[in-house]
């Protein structure tokens, strides 16, 4: 026991005298510290001792689309964490195609009498779903929080990205090196941060390069999938239209219209810009590094967990929107156009 006390003590940064008050559940550590080392027993593999298993304050169900796009697994791993840290156990509860659904693992979760559900990106989101799913668990009531998908018939807190403002600040961009006839792909329009992005894209796009509202719709190519292969699809679409610059959904989408450029002849960036959405794990070294939209995931995931735990404790957290705005990460995929090199050259 003095070695694993020893082991523990470095690796929660304390004594151990700490750590053998922690392990025996005796009062005068503070809660940070007591955190950290019960922390370090799961890191190191020790096992918790009984009386310390029994402080979890519950189950809290957490509910993405997929993993196979890095942006939700980076959401999973701050929401967890966050969730950890209050004392709650987090279930991840992750949708494939032709797997379990949203409703089925809603019905699991309330099964298993979980405390409360995070959503992220669910049928929230959809403008054409029916959110009586989520009113029937207000009702019941049952505190949940969903990010990315505000709508105001839901009675419930919910976070987003300022999706509005990371559009303009991509057109922004793109015109301050010379661009003009910047394209716009996304997935489909009926989900809400499609929608916002679009609002943002025209209006940046109006005000910046005097674009008249109907001239854009050719510069702008939807798919069905937000994925590379919708990336590639929808980009493809606008270099008919000459776009020298393209703004997608998602970083995924972003690296598919990388790949059209490249299959057309086209240098990235040299021939064609590209902007990204969400910043996600490893598009600083893709090839060329991706310029992209930061969604801040760490500080939504904060926001998410503490409005779920006020509402768990029976705080009402404000059912309006908390918004947070993104950050332009501007790496190797943009570039001056050609045509203002031609000028200045």
């Amino acid at each position: 026991m003095r070695a694993r006390l020893s082991d523990i003590a470095q690796q929660a940064q304390v004594s151990e005298a700490t750590v053998s008050r922690v392990l025996n559940d005796r009062p005068g550590v503070a809660g940070d510290t007591r955190q950290a080392v019960l922390t370090a027993l799961d890191v190191l593999g020790y096992e918790r001792p009984a009386r310390l298993r029994k402080r979890s304050a519950g189950l809290v169900g957490l509910i993405v689309p997929e993993l196979n796009n890095p942006i939700f697994p980076a959401f999973a791993q701050e929401i967890e964490s966050s969730l950890s840290q209050t004392g709650y156990t987090p279930v991840l509860c992750t949708q494939t195609p032709g797997g379990v659904t949203e409703d089925e693992y809603v019905e699991m979760l309330l099964d298993r009498q979980v405390s409360g559900i995070v959503f992220v990106s669910g049928l929230h989101a959809d403008t054409t779903a029916d959110l009586e799913r989520y009113r029937r668990l207000t009702t019941r009531p049952l505190p949940i929080v969903l990010i990315n998908g505000y709508t105001a018939d839901v009675d419930a807190p919910f976070i987003s990205c300022d999706d509005r403002d990371a559009a303009e600040l991509a057109v922004a961009h793109l015109v301050a090196l010379g661009h003009r006839r910047i394209g716009f792909i996304s997935g489909p329009d009926r989900f809400t941060p499609v929608r916002r992005k679009l609002e943002g894209y025209r209006a940046a796009m109006t005000r910046l390069t005097g674009t008249p509202g109907p001239d854009l719709d050719p510069l702008i190519s939807l798919s069905l999938l937000f994925g590379v292969e919708g990336g590639d699809a929808a980009t493809t679409r606008l270099l008919d239209a000459g776009v020298t610059a393209i703004i997608s959904g998602s970083d995924l989408m972003a690296l598919g219209a990388v790949r059209a450029g490249r299959r057309r002849g086209l240098s990235v960036p040299g021939d064609l810009s590209v902007v990204g959405f969400d910043d996600s794990p490893l598009t600083a070294f893709t090839d060329p590094p991706l310029t992209t939209l930061r969604q801040p995931v760490a500080p939504m995931a904060v926001a998410a967990v503490r409005a779920l735990v006020d509402e768990i404790n029976g705080h009402a957290a404000p059912r309006s929107e908390y918004v947070f705005r993104p950050e332009l990460v501007v790496r190797g995929s943009t570039a001056v156009a050609r045509t203002t090199l031609a000028v200045t050259g």
